[in-house]
């Protein structure tokens, strides 16, 4: 019961999306996501079948994605989401 509960909270929908205008830690979170290919957290575990995802301890920023071709992407314990990539940032609400 929990495994079927489970898979369809990984393969949920997003009910609304809006522009990131000013940087966040939830923007910067989308922005590492969105680089290596995936809408967001969700979409990359229900992706990996992971359960949890490689992050810097003093900040809990992303620090590695798999790529959907298999390759990794690896970002630093600082900010890497410039001001004008900022339009280009998708913030999904479910």
């Amino acid at each position: 019961m929990s495994t079927q509960t489970e898979s369809s909270s990984l393969n949920r929908q997003p009910k609304k999306m809006v522009r990131a205008s000013t940087w966040s830690d939830e923007v910067e979170e989308a922005y590492r996501f969105q680089t290596a290919g995936f809408r967001d957290e969700i979409e990359y575990m229900a992706f990996t079948k992971s359960k949890s995802v490689d992050r810097w301890p003093e900040n809990n920023y992303v620090k590695k994605l798999l790529r959907k071709d298999g390759c990794f992407y690896y970002y630093d314990r600082t900010r890497e989401c410039s001001d004008k990539d900022l339009y280009k940032i998708k913030l999904y609400s479910y």
